[in-house]
């Protein structure tokens, strides 16, 4: 279970909404100190007096990005079924690209750093596995007939169509609707999962 984290004062909650806002504007490559502190409406001295260097910074709206993931996720727990369970994971991902979209973009903006960053990698890697093991745990709690084979891939293909959906809106928002499309996706999910428990019945 991921611990909770420590609270911020006034001054780092003002500085990591700033560095969110600039990322969404800039990118993680374009983001400087020097504009999160304009954003922020502190001094640049301040920034650093949280943060020395801007990877500091950035390792810890990193941090905050996936907990707000989490926090949205064990905030709407569903009814104790297989479908109600599943369904979390969806409507969290749903909440997140339509309500909370500078976070979904910021969190692709740390995937693609993180092929230059060990640190970024391995926390992505970390919470990619809490994701898939929670997903897995509920799979086995319902349906704990299916293959080793289906209790291991079927969480991987389940996270690839919930990041899926962040990268169809990131190119193409307009079109993208996101009830038809986790409706569609979640329904497929459960379909794969019925048919490999009769499968293995």
């Amino acid at each position: 279970m991921r611990e909770k984290q420590l609270s911020v004062s006034d001054t780092e909650e003002k500085i990591l909404t700033a560095a969110l806002k600039v990322i969404n504007r800039e990118t993680i490559s374009g983001t400087r100190i020097h504009l999160i502190a304009k954003e922020a409406d502190v001094a640049q001295s301040n920034v650093h007096y949280y943060y020395k260097t801007k990877q500091d910074l950035m390792d810890s709206l990193q941090e905050r990005v996936l907990e707000e993931c989490y926090d949205i996720r064990r905030s709407n727990v569903g009814d104790e079924t297989l479908e109600g369970q599943l369904h979390t994971f969806f409507e969290q991902k749903k909440h997140l690209i339509l309500k909370k979209r500078n976070y979904d973009f910021a969190e692709l903006n740390f995937i693609i750093q993180s092929k230059l960053d060990v640190t970024m990698k391995n926390r992505f890697q970390k919470a990619y596995e809490e994701w898939r093991d929670d997903i897995r745990e509920i799979i086995i709690r319902f349906y704990p007939m299916i293959s080793e084979a289906d209790k291991e891939q079927i969480p991987y293909v389940i996270v690839s169509m919930l990041e899926g959906a962040s990268l169809q809106v990131l190119i193409d928002a307009d079109d993208f609707n996101a009830d038809m499309y986790f409706g569609h996706a979640e329904k497929m999910a459960l379909t794969y999962i019925y048919n490999a428990g009769k499968k293995e019945k």
